[in-house]
């Protein structure tokens, strides 16, 4: 007998359980178990005269060979006698159809005396055509009846077979059903291979434990985990199909939302840096400057924050709010917090452009208190560092000193601040600022700067909303507050969409639009998809039939140099895009800042981070090139002053076009929260959760984050309770183990 944790070879052998670890990592019982049916076929399949099936769909055919085709294969070299071979590929006809049928197997030197015209057999592989006739590629076989009187085939096929115990058409019996589970397979390791293993493991297994109490599975009217993990296989009943996938999808919310509450609670015994509020410190002094009042928004999350740095357990939140929401202000009232206790905050930036702005910002608001030890500075004040990669060495190696020596405070920069070189003095606080942009190993890396024994603060900030179901499985491991509330002043921003095939005069205006603005005193962005023309953009998709008709999309280059000696000629234009050097880019975003330029003809590389209070305008080209959540952080760089702005989103796709609907949508709303909820829609939910701490795609079989919130909601509160109890629960951490690659390693070890 077998159990979940037994190594596949013991079962099956290590000839079939080898390509199963091979391609697919499946090692045991469980992993077997768990690479769940892709879908289902509708058993033997009889084509009518006429009738066509789709590519990709799993047939079966038996039928007898009415012509064969023999050819020599390219020769290939043989390890063992160190010598090439020539081989034989093998096509058979079936049947005497009007619309043909052929199946062709490589390597077929062996099965050229058997698969003759005349042998009946049965076919099992995956649709494909050419000019027009249906092709099995090296399909799964079986030889029903032969002039030979011999039956053999394809291992998996025979398995199944001889299981049944019948032989010749009687064989046949053991495939009647009414279903056969189709599996994610590939050429070297067929669904029927795959099948066949199933069926040898679930024929020896043991009852399956259950990993779910009684009362959750009354409560939510499930069958056992035993039940489940065999129907999903070999149910022929869809009712009872459906009750395992129903089942199956509570097992993946309850693993994933383990390993997200083994996570958020196992700093608890660790030692967080407590850092309690004083009213003589940096926080009052600055509050004491502040030419604005905080929102109510701000000041309730500031003192959900405030009283967990006061504690000894490491805080452990994401601050989510949309661009202007005042994310900045909080951030910077925290890390004081922890400088007033005599710790150093590190804040992690994806761009350089980022950094530089956050230093910006933070030296511009906390004025004569950022300047510890210079003319000017207040007593009590401290220092911002900024370090990047592009510095020179000289640079990055005073820095170094700042921060390991802790006369700098608030430490501020990109990946640089990940080296091994850089060494903190008292490291109390990591501020994540885009956090979608870096991993969790990324995250933790900076955290483990911190002296022994100590885990600092954790605070995540985000101008993308996410949607809430996305915050509980991919963010899980974090809480979270929201800032929706924009601070007071802000001037709404106007958004249209320009249909160039449709409208071509409306670009013209546009151009229009930006020269009155500019002459107006204001400035403008226009922003295209790619820099030139060896840059592909990430969202072109070559395959996409909406675009077929359209020219490809204009570079920031092209754009550039036609808008400086056409539409635009006369006023001062800028060119920023990634490839630039740093020194470039930093003087171009001064020189736009200080308003030397009129117009910023840009790439994405001012998502983010960038903020000139004067710009009233984007034009966004080849606007169906981006996401939306990228549309809807590129439209905040706008409208951050006291002027109302226009976003202009231009495409040469039609209005009716999918790519036009979402052009409309970003159009209709400047609600962040409710264009994630579109965005989470229109993106695999397999992009969106990303990766596990090693890298690994999280892959959700039947979870899905569009429809199954209260699942979700179920399963966090389950595994809060249970983590209560026993926050070594075994069944749970098999559970959890695809999502936490530790937990695998421990629960493979143990097998």
């Amino acid at each position: 007998m077998a159990t979940l944790s037994d190594r596949l070879d013991y079962i099956v052998g290590k000839k079939a359980a080898g390509p199963l670890e091979e391609h697919f990592g499946i090692r045991t019982v469980n992993d077997l178990l768990r690479h769940y049916p892709r879908k289902y076929s509708d058993g033997m399949t009889v084509l009518a005269e006429g009738e066509e099936l789709k590519e990709g769909e799993h047939v079966t055919f038996v039928d007898t060979i009415t012509g064969t085709k023999v050819g020599d294969m390219k020769p290939q070299f043989d390890k063992k006698t160190g010598k090439r071979r020539k081989r034989k590929w093998l096509r058979v006809t079936l049947g005497d159809r009007r619309s043909p049928v052929t199946a062709t197997f490589f390597n077929a030197d062996w099965m050229l005396d058997d698969l003759v015209v005349g042998t009946r057999l049965m076919l099992s592989g995956e649709v494909k055509y050419f000019r027009r006739t249906l092709q099995l590629t090296h399909p799964a076989f079986l030889v029903l009846e032969s002039s030979k009187g011999k039956t053999f085939g394809t291992k998996s096929l025979k398995t199944i077979a001889s299981a049944s115990g019948a032989v010749g058409d009687d064989v046949l019996s053991a495939f009647e059903r009414e279903f056969f589970p189709i599996y994610p397979a590939n050429r070297k390791l067929q669904s029927w291979d795959i099948y066949a293993c199933v069926r040898q493991v679930l024929d020896v297994l043991d009852p399956i434990a259950e990993p779910l109490p009684e009362s959750f599975l009354r409560q939510h009217d499930l069958i056992t985990e035993d039940q489940a993990l065999r129907a999903i296989h070999i149910a022929e009943n869809k009712v009872e199909r459906e009750q395992a996938q129903r089942r199956l999808t509570y097992d993946e919310a309850i693993g994933l939302q383990w390993a997200l509450v083994k996570r958020r609670y196992s700093e608890l015994s660790e030692s967080g840096p407590v850092a309690p509020v004083r009213d003589d410190g940096l926080v009052a002094a600055l509050h004491a400057r502040l030419p604005f009042e905080l929102t109510a928004g701000q000041t309730e999350v500031l003192d959900v924050i405030s009283a967990e740095l006061a504690s000894s357990r490491p805080m452990n939140r994401m601050l989510q709010g949309e661009v202007g929401s005042g994310k900045t202000i909080v951030s910077v009232l925290a890390m004081l917090q922890m400088v007033d206790a005599g710790y150093q905050c590190a804040l992690l930036a994806p761009t350089e452009v980022l950094a530089a702005q956050h230093d910006r910002s933070v030296r511009d608001v906390l004025g004569p208190l950022a300047m510890a030890g210079q003319l000017g500075g207040e007593d009590g004040a401290t220092r911002v560092a900024l370090l990047t990669g592009s510095m020179s060495a000289a640079q990055k190696r005073a820095v170094r000193d700042e921060v390991a020596s802790g006369e700098a405070g608030i430490v501020i920069g990109t990946h640089a601040l990940l080296q091994d070189a850089v060494e903190f003095h008292r490291l109390g606080m990591v501020v994540v600022d885009e956090q979608h942009r870096f991993g969790v190993e990324q995250r933790d890396r900076l955290r483990s700067k911190a002296p022994e024994g100590v885990t600092p603060h954790l605070l995540v900030m985000t101008a993308t909303p996410i949607p809430r179901t996305v915050a509980l499985t991919h963010y899980g491991d974090l809480e979270v507050s929201t800032l929706r509330e924009l601070p007071r002043g802000r001037q709404p921003i106007s958004t249209n969409t320009i249909f160039i095939t449709k409208h071509r005069s409306w670009l013209d205006r546009a151009w229009q639009r930006i020269t009155e603005e500019v002459h107006a005193g204001r400035q403008a962005y226009v922003v295209a998809s790619r820099i030139d023309a060896d840059d592909k953009p990430k969202n072109d998709d070559a395959q996409d039939p909406e675009r077929e008709s359209a020219p490809p999309p204009v570079t920031v280059i092209e754009l550039f140099e036609g808008l400086r000696q056409g539409p635009l000629a006369g006023l001062r234009l800028g060119l920023m895009h990634g490839r630039l050097p740093a020194d470039e880019k930093d003087a171009v975003m001064e020189a736009f800042r200080a308003g030397e330029i009129d117009v910023l003809v840009c790439t994405t590389v001012i998502e983010v981070g960038v903020d000139v209070p004067n710009a009233t305008v984007m034009l966004v080209m080849d606007a169906d090139r981006f996401g939306i959540s990228q549309l809807h952080q590129l439209r905040g760089r706008i409208g951050r002053g006291e002027h109302p702005s226009l976003c202009l989103l231009a495409t040469n796709l039609p209005e009716n076009s999918k790519a036009g609907a979402r052009l409309k949508a970003v159009a209709s709303t400047l609600d962040g929260f409710e264009l994630a909820d579109l965005d989470l829609k229109e993106r695999q939910e397999g992009d969106v959760l990303g990766h596990t701490q090693s890298g690994r795609a999280i892959t959700l079989r039947f979870l899905s984050l569009l429809d199954h919130l209260e699942i979700i909601l179920a399963a966090r509160g389950f595994c809060e309770s249970m983590y209560a109890q026993d926050p070594d629960d075994s069944g749970l951490a098999m559970l959890a183990a695809p999502f936490v690659d530790t937990d695998r390693v421990e629960f493979l070890d143990k097998a």
